[in-house]
C-alpha cells in the first residue's frame, strides 16, 4: 500500500496536477489554483526554415515569360566610328496575347528608329511603335504574333509601403531575365511626371518609389508583388541634372493599355494649368481654410505662366490663385489629384468645375 500510494502521488504531482491546473475550469478551484503557483509549463517549439530565395525565383518566373528586351536602332544617330551608336536596349512587358508591349518612353529610341523584340527564350520579332501616352510617358509597341504569355495586373490602389516587390529586367547581353528584390518604400502622391516644380494638368500625378537597386538597368520593366502581379512599370526623369527613378502604378498602366488597344492614345483631354496640390501641411503653412484641392499657381504671380494661352482653362475664365475643388462630382485630393481626374476625360468633353475664388465658391464649365 505504501509503494502504490507513493507511485500514485508521483503520477498525480507530475502529470495530473499540471494538466488540471492549466484547465480554464479547474484552475479556478482553490486546490488547483494554489498548486499552479509552483508549476511551470514548458511548450515545445520547432524551428522552421523558409528558403526565401527559392520562393522569389518561383514567383518571378511566373511573370518572367511576359518580359522582353526591346532593341531600338536610330538610323539618324548612327556613327561609323562607333558601331553601337544609335542603339538602345530596354525592357518591356507583354500586356496582350496578340503582341502589345508596354515600356517607358526613355527605354527606347523614340524617333526615326527600327525596333526588335527578344523574348526571354531567345525568340525575336520585328516591332512597330504604335504610340506614346503623353499622360503616363508609356510607350506601346506591337509585334505580329499570337498566344503570348501576358502579365497579370495588381490593383495598385491596394498597395501600401513595406510591401515586398521584385523587379525584372531582360539583359541585352544574353537576352535572359534577371531579378532584384526590395520593398515599396513610399507612395509619392504629389510627384508629377511633368518634371517641373509645379504640377502640370496633362501629366500623371502620384508614383511608387522602391529601394530596389539597379533600376537604371530595369528601365521600362515591371515591378511585381509576391503574387506575380504587375505593380508598376519603372520610369525615370532627369531633374536638376539628377536622375529620379519611380514606378508608374499598374492602374495607370491598365488605363494607358486600354487606350492603346483602342488606338486612342491621342484622345486624352488637355486643359492647360500649372498648379500646386493642396495638402494639410501646405494649408497650415499658408493659412488656407481647406486642405484639399488644386491651387492654380505661378511663382511669378503672372496669369500667363499659370494658365497656358489659348487653353480650355483660359477660355473657361479660370484665373491664377483659383482653387479647383471638384471635377464634375469627384473631389480633388491627394488620392484623386486634378491631373488624374482630367486624364479620365477625352478631348471634346464638357466638364463642370467647382472653383473657390476670393473665398467664394463658383462653377465653371470647361470644354476640353
Amino acid at each position: 500500500m505504501f509503494i502504490i500510494g507513493g507511485i500514485g502521488s508521483v503520477v498525480f504531482q507530475a502529470y495530473i496536477l499540471p494538466k488540471a491546473s492549466s484547465s480554464e475550469v479547474l484552475s479556478k478551484l482553490k486546490l488547483f489554483k494554489k498548486a499552479s503557483e509552483n508549476v511551470t509549463i514548458v511548450n515545445k517549439t520547432e524551428q522552421v526554415i523558409i528558403k526565401e530565395d527559392d520562393s522569389i525565383s518561383k514567383i518571378a518566373s511566373q511573370a518572367g515569360a511576359a518580359v522582353v528586351n526591346i532593341t531600338s536602332v536610330s538610323e539618324k544617330n548612327k556613327s561609323l566610328l562607333n558601331p553601337m551608336s544609335g542603339i538602345k536596349n530596354g525592357t518591356g512587358i507583354v500586356v496582350t496575347s496578340d503582341g502589345l508591349i508596354a515600356t517607358y518612353r526613355t527605354a527606347i529610341n523614340e524617333f526615326d528608329s527600327t525596333y526588335k523584340v527578344f523574348s526571354f527564350n531567345g525568340s525575336s520579332f520585328d516591332a512597330k511603335l504604335i504610340g506614346i501616352d503623353e499622360f503616363t510617358n508609356l510607350a506601346f509597341l506591337k509585334i505580329d504574333t499570337s498566344n503570348l504569355s501576358v502579365i497579370s495586373f495588381a490593383n495598385s490602389d491596394d498597395l501600401h509601403p513595406g510591401k515586398g516587390l521584385i523587379a525584372i529586367r531582360n539583359s541585352f547581353e544574353d537576352y535572359q531575365n534577371k531579378y532584384s528584390a526590395g520593398i515599396l518604400s513610399n507612395i509619392d502622391k504629389t510627384f508629377n511626371i511633368g518634371g517641373k516644380t509645379l504640377s502640370l494638368s496633362e501629366k500623371l500625378e502620384g508614383v511608387f518609389e522602391t529601394d530596389i537597386f539597379n533600376q537604371e538597368d530595369c528601365l521600362g520593366g515591371p515591378i511585381i508583388n509576391y503574387n506575380g502581379e504587375l505593380v508598376g512599370i519603372i520610369g525615370s526623369l532627369t531633374i536638376d541634372n539628377k536622375t529620379k527613378f519611380f514606378q508608374i502604378p499598374s492602374n495607370a498602366v491598365r488605363s494607358s493599355m486600354d487606350l492603346a488597344i483602342k488606338n486612342e492614345l491621342g484622345s486624352r483631354s488637355q486643359i492647360g494649368i500649372y498648379y500646386l496640390p493642396i495638402s494639410k501641411a501646405y494649408a497650415v503653412a499658408n493659412n488656407l481654410n481647406r486642405d484639399k484641392g488644386a491651387l492654380i499657381y505661378s511663382p511669378s504671380g503672372k496669369q500667363g505662366l499659370a494658365i497656358l494661352s489659348g487653353s480650355p482653362a483660359e477660355k473657361a475664365g479660370l484665373k491664377i490663385n483659383d482653387i479647383i475643388t471638384f471635377v464634375g462630382d469627384k473631389e480633388i485630393n491627394l488620392d484623386n489629384p486634378l491631373s488624374n481626374l482630367f486624364g479620365q476625360h477625352k478631348k471634346g468633353d464638357l466638364v463642370e468645375l467647382t472653383v473657390i475664388r476670393d473665398g467664394q465658391e463658383m462653377k465653371a464649365s470647361v470644354n476640353l
